[in-house]
């Protein structure tokens, strides 16, 4: 098969995932490609992993192309958060979730805070969300280093704080009911210290515990950054039977630990607190586009195949990617404009800059494909 003729097929089997329609519907499509063709692609070529590294490189290009300038200096930060995506009551592989009331199966994205999305993964209802939010700033693949995640209040936990901790990254959450929050003292025998604090402190850090268990704590971090262990595998591991394990133990003492001094920074640092809601905006605008793109059979998963499900995230993710990155090529060449770029755009405009927008896009209707139509675009 000639190398553009594939590249069609491929473009046209992951609209068709990524937009939910079916191959059926972009088979009819004007480009001359037949459904059974499309079909044959699909199972040949467009698996998970296939979408996975065209969605890593995506982000990549994007990276390289977007100007400081613009977009400021590179960020390190990331922002995660899960989508609900409802599925058919008959499907056995989905789990009912109690927040969103239906039944259904989680996405769980990292989304920089340019709007790049650099990992995404399927998740059941029941899963904890402080793995998914690990695997994503660990394992994503791009060229991105994560040194920070943003998170909503349900992301945040004490074993959380602790294996980030571990791994070398900040966990920077939303916390809803922070009155309720309480701070660990560091050591014991000052109970007169801090008295305005008097209320809200607890009990002493064991840092003797943390001490005792130190090597194991960094071999269990090793297994995950290494891709030995799954975060998940590990926290199974622990849970429940074994939640007294001296090991998980002293990771919940190291959280404890971090989570008081992040609790600290949060309620000194206003400019702390503006950053993690700037961040989480950008997730809940990625969340909100979803909506848009993901069109078809009303967004209801209709598969109970896991790969197959996945393979819809990640084209999700892939055209969703696509057009942050069209934008942020549209956007850069508008500000350049000698005519119109410094009428349009000020100083004070590019602090709101966002790539991520869609009311230029038109999901409905019918799909064209001309691969010699191109935008005329500077930089990519």
């Amino acid at each position: 098969m000639p190398e553009d003729v594939l590249a069609e097929r491929l473009l046209l089997g992951i609209y068709a995932y990524g937009t939910y329609t079916g191959i059926r519907s972009v088979a009819g499509g004007d480009h001359g490609h037949s459904e059974e063709d499309i079909r044959y692609v699909r199972r040949r070529y467009l698996t998970p992993e296939t979408a996975h590294r065209i969605a890593i490189e995506i982000a990549n290009a994007t990276f390289r192309v977007r100007r400081a300038s613009v977009w400021g200096e590179g960020s390190t930060a990331v922002a995660s958060d899960s989508t609900h995506f409802r599925s058919w009551d008959q499907n056995i592989f989905t789990e009912w979730h109690s927040r969103y009331g239906g039944r259904g199966v989680l996405i769980y994205w990292s989304v920089e805070k340019g709007s790049v999305v650099i990992h995404s993964q399927r998740i059941d209802c029941s899963a904890s969300e402080v793995h998914a939010m690990v695997e994503g700033a660990v394992r994503h693949g791009t060229e991105m280093k994560v040194e920070a995640n943003y998170v909503d209040t349900h992301g945040q936990s004490e074993i959380g704080f602790g294996i980030t901790k571990l791994l070398g990254f900040d966990l920077l959450p939303r916390i809803k009911r922070i009155n309720k929050c309480k701070l660990y003292r560091p050591a014991a025998g000052e109970p007169g210290m801090w008295p305005g604090l008097g209320p809200a402190m607890t009990r002493p850090i064991r840092w003797e515990l943390i001490a005792q268990q130190y090597d194991q704590m960094v071999k269990y971090a090793t297994a995950i950054r290494t891709g030995t262990a799954s975060t998940e595998a590990i926290l199974r591991r622990f849970m429940k039977a074994n939640a007294a394990h001296p090991t998980y133990q002293a990771m919940i003492e190291l959280g404890r630990a971090q989570k008081t001094i992040f609790l600290c920074r949060y309620l000194r640092s206003r400019e702390l607190q503006r950053e993690i809601e700037e961040g989480l905006n950008v997730i809940e605008s990625w969340n909100r586009a979803n909506s848009v793109i993901y069109y078809g059979k009303t967004g209801e998963l209709s598969s109970n195949r896991a790969d197959a499900q996945e393979l819809s995230v990640q084209c999700l993710r892939i055209v969703q990617a696509s057009l942050v990155y069209v934008n942020t090529l549209m956007i850069q060449d508008l500000i350049d404009d000698p005519d119109t770029g410094d009428i349009l755009v000020t100083a004070a405009d590019k602090r709101g800059v966002t790539p991520l927008f869609w009311e230029h896009v038109l999901p409905y209707g019918e799909v064209k494909l001309n691969m010699t139509n191109r935008l005329t675009l500077s930089g990519r």
